[in-house]
């Protein structure tokens, strides 16, 4: 009867403490602040041909295009490595005229790309000749490098003798043009290690080619 009394005594015991553990946790998602004032942050939006551009400002995105718009954070990160941190910028609804943010799988992401480039029609309106300069005003090239880097400075020299505007941007001087050039070349599914890297009007090119470059160019000159 004493062994009895011991067995259920320690089932008891046992169910007590099982019913005690405390449920697991989830880990909390620290997500972007965003709003119209942000400077830190780099915005990626799609237009209606599925092409990806990054701004430095909410205000600089197309009214049309902000409804699926990417968040690049230099001090945050999303919990899974596929993952990527996308706003609504139509309106901001959250505390202090926050936008709202969620996470979103990089696949999901470019299917918004693939899906706008199969529509004929353009859905996004112009950007206002405040926020943007005209564009003839805008450079075909943008040349990411250094000063020390010997094909960063023959690309811009093949640039200036076929007559093609560019700027140049140090990535090693300033931080912004460097966060820049990764979250395009992250929104283009590249990965950077070398340089140049050439934006030529929309497309990703690393390292400098005269063949790459003049395809890339095509219509645009």
């Amino acid at each position: 009867m004493t062994s009895l009394r011991l067995a259920l005594l320690s089932l008891f015991v046992l169910v007590v403490v099982a019913c005690k553990r405390p449920a697991p946790t989830t880990d909390v998602v620290a997500l972007p602040i965003v709003t119209d004032a942000s400077t830190e942050l780099l915005f990626t939006w799609i237009d209606d041909k599925g092409e990806f551009h990054v701004e430095q400002k909410v205000a600089d995105v197309p009214v049309g295009a902000r409804d699926v718009v990417r968040v690049a954070d230099p001090v945050k990160d999303p919990p899974k490595l596929d993952d990527v941190f996308v706003a609504d910028l139509r309106n901001p609804t959250g505390p202090g005229n926050t936008y709202a943010v969620r996470t979103m799988s990089r696949t999901e992401f470019e299917k918004v790309a693939v899906d706008r480039r199969s529509k004929d029609a353009g859905v996004l309106a112009p950007r206002g000749a405040e926020s943007a300069p005209p564009e003839a005003a805008r450079p075909a090239v943008i040349i990411y490098g250094a000063s020390w880097c010997g094909p960063c400075h023959q690309a811009a020299a093949y640039l200036k003798r076929r007559g093609v505007q560019f700027v140049e941007k140090d990535i090693e001087q300033d931080g912004g043009a460097a966060r820049e050039m990764q979250a395009k070349l992250a929104s283009a599914g590249m990965r950077g290690g070398s340089i140049p890297v050439l934006d030529v009007r929309g497309k990703m090119l690393i390292g400098f080619d005269e063949r790459a470059v003049d395809r890339a160019l095509g219509k645009a000159l």
